[in-house]
């Protein structure tokens, strides 16, 4: 310890004497990134819609990534974007339902944020329309972060001053920070799977992918007809049958339509492998329960899918739909260095 501490000072006595004598201090030239850098979108994949007065940039990016990783969102310090949102785990949370600020706990799984780019509403009743707007909900939700927007840019603005001027020309405020977490998230894009290779000709598929591939399509059971390729969701609204009576209204609260009891927003399959557990309440801890569940055709809500009725799978018909399944994982997207703080 004594060594590495005169180390340290001679080190620093060296620099000293080296600006001293220098007329000024070397230029050390900053890295050059390009937006394509940081919004990598997929072969075959269209380019992401932004709007007007949210053009992405890589400055934008940089400040959304930052926001996301920042406890400090939180009314206690204790819960960031990143609590429920792992990029490990796809950006969703391995517990059934992940506690929030001040340890209160909400009632819904963490979905993944794989490719919501594409994404026409969110929320589970799908009653917000934008990624800008949808920052605003789990920021002042009581059982997320349970903070208030505007205190917590203020408490923040400071440490963030220079990266909010650079991105968006004003100082961290609502509008800073709904529009940078929005561009960050908008960057999550996932087509690099196995399945995504193989739709380009890139690998080939083992036979029990093959035949998963066609169990799960039209002519087999019709998992197409929900989770329709490429983004594996028709990005619409079902009751699956989970309970015979909702304890979670579901949809109906938007709408105060009976129809959407216990109905939730379809979700994505892309990345399954990593996104456990499963459903809106995260009862499901594994593939092989889900598909017991659908199995037997639901539960019989008055108000479930009439595209759900029982099936009966050879053990193995199963292996070849859970081959396919596991085909739909991006080892590529959680390992991806840009994710991590």
């Amino acid at each position: 310890m004594l060594n590495r501490t005169w180390t340290c000072i001679g080190l620093a006595a060296t620099a000293v004497a080296f600006w001293t004598c220098s007329p000024e201090p070397p230029v050390v030239p900053r890295p050059v990134y390009y937006t394509a850098d940081f919004m990598q979108v997929p072969e075959g994949f269209e380019n992401p819609v932004t709007p007007e007065d949210n053009a992405f940039t890589d400055v934008r990016w940089a400040l959304g990534r930052a926001l996301f990783f920042d406890a400090r969102l939180s009314i206690d310090g204790t819960v960031s974007c990143a609590t429920c949102h792992l990029p490990a785990r796809a950006f969703s949370a391995p517990e059934p339902v992940t506690p929030g600020a001040l340890g209160v706990v909400g009632s819904r799984n963490a979905a993944t944020l794989t490719n919501v780019a594409y994404q026409p509403h969110f929320m589970s009743e799908g009653g917000v329309p934008s990624l800008e707007m949808q920052v605003l909900v789990p920021l002042q939700e009581p059982a997320e972060m349970g903070h208030n927007i505007v205190t917590a840019c203020e408490e923040l603005a400071p440490d963030y001053a220079e990266q909010s001027e650079a991105a968006y020309g004003r100082g961290l405020d609502p509008f800073v920070m709904t529009r940078a977490l929005a561009t960050f998230q908008r960057s999550l894009l996932s087509g690099n799977s196995p399945w995504d290779r193989w739709q380009r000709g890139q690998s080939m598929a083992s036979a029990r992918v093959q035949q998963g591939a066609e169990l799960f399509a039209e002519g087999g059971l019709g998992c197409d007809r929900c989770h329709t390729p490429p983004m594996f969701t028709s990005h619409g609204f079902a009751n699956n049958g989970l309970d015979a009576v909702s304890e979670d209204p579901g949809r109906w609260v938007l709408t105060g339509n009976p129809a959407d009891s216990g109905a939730f927003k379809i979700p994505t399959l892309r990345n399954n492998g990593f996104t456990a557990p499963y459903m809106h309440d995260g009862r499901f801890e594994t593939l092989d329960e889900v598909l017991d569940h659908y199995a037997q055709g639901g539960a019989g809500h008055a108000r479930q899918d009439s595209l759900l009725s029982p099936f009966v799978l050879t053990p193995e018909e199963r292996l070849n739909l859970l081959a396919f399944l596991a085909a739909l994982n991006d080892s590529a997207f959680v390992d991806d260095a840009r994710w991590y703080p």
